[in-house]
C-alpha cells in the first residue's frame, strides 16, 4: 500500500522544485500545497500544521505518512517512502 505524501512548498523555492521533480521521477503520487499562494485562515492553519512537525518552518516540508522530511533530502525521502 502506498503512503500518502504531502509536500508543503513555496512557489519560488528551488529546493521545493527539485523535491517535486525527484518524486515525479519516482512515479510517486503526492499532493503539493504552495504555502505562499494561500491566504487568510487557510494560510494560517497550514502554517500552524507545518510548525507542528517543523518548528523552523523551512521548505520543502514533506509528510510521508506520519514521517516528516525537512528540506530536500533524497536519502531521508527514500527511507520514508520505503519504510
Amino acid at each position: 500500500m502506498s503512503k500518502i505524501v504531502k509536500v508543503y512548498a513555496l512557489s519560488t523555492c528551488i529546493h521545493c522544485k527539485h523535491c517535486k521533480e525527484y518524486l515525479d521521477e519516482r512515479g510517486q503520487v503526492y499532493d503539493c500545497v504552495y504555502v505562499d499562494r494561500l491566504s487568510g485562515d487557510e494560510r494560517r492553519d497550514t502554517i500552524d500544521a507545518i510548525k507542528k512537525v517543523n518548528p523552523g518552518l523551512s521548505f520543502p516540508t514533506v509528510l510521508v505518512g506520519e514521517t516528516a522530511v525537512i528540506g530536500f533530502d533524497k536519502d531521508a525521502l527514500e527511507k520514508a517512502l520505503e519504510d
